[in-house]
Formats: C-alpha cells, sequence, structure tokens
C-alpha cells in the first residue's frame, strides 16, 4: 500500500513537471551510472593498473636521466588518463542539468503567460500549473547537478592524488 502512494506522488510530480522533468531523470540516471562506475574503477581497477605500470617500470633497462623522466612522465600519464576517464561527460552532465532544469522554468513561465493571455488573471489554477512546473523542473536540475558536483570533485581529487603518489613512488624507485 506504500508503494502506491510513493508511485502515485511520483506520478503527480512527473505530471507538474513535464517533458523537461523526464530528461533530467535521463540525465541525473546517466550521472549517477558514471560516478558509481568511476567509484568501482577507483576501487577495483586502477589498483591492477597502477601495480602493472609501475611492474613495468621496474622492469626497465638502464636509462640516461633525460629517458627516465621520459618514461616517468608517460606512466604517470598512462594513469592519469586511467583514472580520469569518463570526468568529463561527468563535468558535462553537472553543467547540463541546471540548464535542463532553466529549461523548464522558462517552459512553465510560457504555459502562465498562455493562460494569461487566454484567460486573463482570472484563471489561479491554470497560471499555478505553469508556475508549478518552472519551479519543479529548476529544483530537480539543481538537486542533481548539485548532489553530482561534490562527487565529481571528489573523484577528480582522487585521481590527481593517485598521479601524483605515483609519480612519487616512481622517483623514488630510480
Amino acid at each position: 500500500m506504500v508503494w502506491a502512494n510513493y508511485i502515485e506522488g511520483l506520478s503527480a510530480l512527473f505530471d507538474q513537471g513535464g517533458y523537461t522533468l523526464w530528461a533530467i531523470l535521463v540525465a541525473s540516471i546517466l550521472l549517477w551510472i558514471l560516478i558509481v562506475e568511476r567509484y568501482w574503477s577507483h576501487a577495483r581497477e586502477l589498483p591492477r593498473f597502477r601495480a602493472r605500470l609501475f611492474s613495468e617500470w621496474q622492469a626497465r633497462k638502464a636509462m640516461g636521466a633525460y629517458q627516465s623522466f621520459n618514461r616517468i612522465q608517460a606512466l604517470v600519464g598512462d594513469l592519469r588518463a586511467e583514472a580520469s576517464r569518463n570526468l568529463p561527460a561527468l563535468n558535462a552532465l553537472t553543467t547540463i542539468l541546471p540548464l535542463l532544469g532553466l529549461l523548464g522554468t522558462v517552459s512553465g513561465m510560457i504555459k502562465v503567460f498562455d493562460v494569461i493571455t487566454v484567460f486573463g488573471t482570472g484563471n489561479t489554477r491554470g497560471m499555478a500549473s505553469g508556475i508549478s512546473e518552472a519551479l519543479v523542473t529548476t529544483m530537480a536540475g539543481l538537486f542533481t547537478a548539485l548532489s553530482g558536483l561534490y562527487f565529481v570533485s571528489d573523484l577528480e581529487n582522487r585521481a590527481d592524488d593517485m598521479a601524483r603518489r605515483f609519480e612519487a613512488d616512481l622517483v623514488e624507485e630510480q
């Protein structure tokens, strides 16, 4: 019985938000799938990738200082690229979500002005529908973007920190 109330409430929310709220939902789901994938990768795949790169460094033949520097930079670049994979897409989604909210705001206000044009200011129910769409989509776009922004920033910091520590380990091993 409780689930029916939640589903009914979500249905009403999406009726209020219109088509723009569906676009925000799709972008939010994609954002969170990518965030979870990145944390999974940082926890499971990157330590193995780092170990493989480190073993490549340890198996090197004698090199000059310049060649060693270039090889260190190449290995750190490989690790940084793998640790930063999908971060541009995450940054794009956290930028797009508030813009989708703004699009919903504009769409809702256009509905309000259409009601005012046709019925004047006497149809408060029609105006409330447009204002509701504007507010719901703005809130949804901002909320999802702000919640994702923290995790994207954390992932960027983790990637940079991992690359710095890896570089320090390579230099120390030299």
